[in-house]
């Protein structure tokens, strides 16, 4: 399935590459290259790429792309799939997925990739797994493979391959036994200029931190679970018991794993916990405006907002202009204007509103009035 796998940072440079089924040359790259430098940002890269002998398909983590090459067709979001697991296998075993931290334990990430991977097909991709294939780097296991000669290779296959629960290891003990779920939900939303809710969805995750001693079988049920669309399932759920009685039934991997993953679509009651209105206006035979942000908790929402960071993404028209907030910090960079205004607001308390005001200056009159020209909000 995957033939090669190339990790470009972000000037372009090919600084790691593995190949699998047979050595595929760095300049298959060059249609990726052409692909970016016709992409307005980074992140706007085609995930796919079609050549003519090869199929490159990319994802764009940290400061670096992870390019894989594929001479057959394959499902895309599979190898997108694995190429995230990857990302978070780096993450995992040495604190970041950087370019630095990657060429500093490049022995282990060869190790990793080689058994990840077996001729081209996904083999071992849990975190559990792979600690007992490869141990993760330490000082003192540094020290001692300096001296003695040895590697971070296990001795032993892990238990857990050798069954039908592949994703936890056995004898697993503990003497506090713990579980934590993490249930972490984005709401995009369009507002209108009265702050009445035009368009809102919910994209969320449940990670969970299991340390439960032998082989636990939990389940896990929702107040309403019909409100869930496009759910994703880690392996280790039943997914006959969802179907038929919506609750997640399951034996957990030990550690840290991202449980399921789901939306909540516009057609149910999405609620904000803020309120957002905004005006904005522009002198008459003048090249400056004014745009106001009003933002605010809602008293009816239970719990109580700490915080909120608000981005605004200011168009091309504007070259300069000057911020005002009633509270928190902000910043302003008028170079890049990606992100041009960053405000922390802390409510409390909760009834209190906060004004944000941005004094547009020196407007390029050309621009200025385009519907592509009118600055984007976004918070979280």
């Amino acid at each position: 399935m995957i033939h090669s796998l190339f990790l470009i940072n972000c000037s372009g440079d090919i600084f790691l590459e593995k190949h699998w089924k047979s050595v595929v040359g760095q300049s298959v790259c060059d249609y990726f290259f052409e692909a970016q430098e016709r992409a307005a940002d980074v992140e706007n890269v085609p995930p796919v790429i079609s050549t003519p002998h090869h199929y490159l398909i990319s994802i764009y983590r940290d400061k670096i792309f992870f390019v894989s090459v594929i001479q057959t067709e394959v499902p895309p979001l599979f190898v997108i799939e694995f190429l995230h697991r990857v990302a978070d296998t780096f993450q995992d075993y040495f604190g970041e997925c950087s370019e630095t931290a990657i060429k500093d334990n490049v022995v282990i990430v060869y190790e990793l990739l080689e058994e990840m991977l077996d001729n081209g097909f996904p083999l071992a991709t849990e975190s559990n797994i792979l600690k007992e294939l490869i141990k993760p780097p330490t000082i003192l296991r540094s020290v001692v493979n300096s001296i003695t000669g040895s590697s971070n290779v296990g001795d032993t296959l892990p238990t857990g391959q050798l069954s039908n629960i592949p994703w936890r290891r056995a004898g697993v003990k503990y003497t506090n036994n713990e579980a934590y779920f993490d249930v972490i939900e984005e709401i995009d939303a369009i507002i209108d200029k009265s702050g009445s809710t035009v368009f809102a969805e919910i994209q969320g995750v449940i990670d969970a931190c299991i340390k439960l001693s032998g082989m636990p079988d939990l389940s896990l049920s929702f107040m309403n679970p019909r409100l869930l669309d496009d759910v994703s399932f880690h392996p280790c759920i039943r997914f006959k018991r969802w179907e038929s009685e919506r609750v997640l039934s399951f034996i957990p991997p030990d550690g840290n794993f991202r449980l399921i993953s789901y939306r909540v679509s516009s057609q149910n009651l999405v609620a904000i916990p803020v309120y957002v209105k905004h005006t904005i206006s522009f002198k008459e035979n003048s090249s400056t405006g004014r745009f106001d942000v009003t933002i605010g908790p809602k008293q009816n929402m239970g719990k109580t907002v700490e915080g909120v960071i608000m981005t605004v993404h200011m168009p091309k028209a504007v070259l300069n202009m000057n911020l005002t907030a009633t509270q928190g910090s902000y910043t302003f960079d008028p170079v890049t204007k990606v992100s041009p205004a960053l405000c922390l607001f802390k409510f409390s308390p909760l009834n209190t509103f906060h004004l944000l005001r941005l004094a547009l200056l020196n407007l390029n009159e050309a621009l200025a009035f385009e519907d592509s020209c009118l600055p984007h909000l976004q918070g979280y």
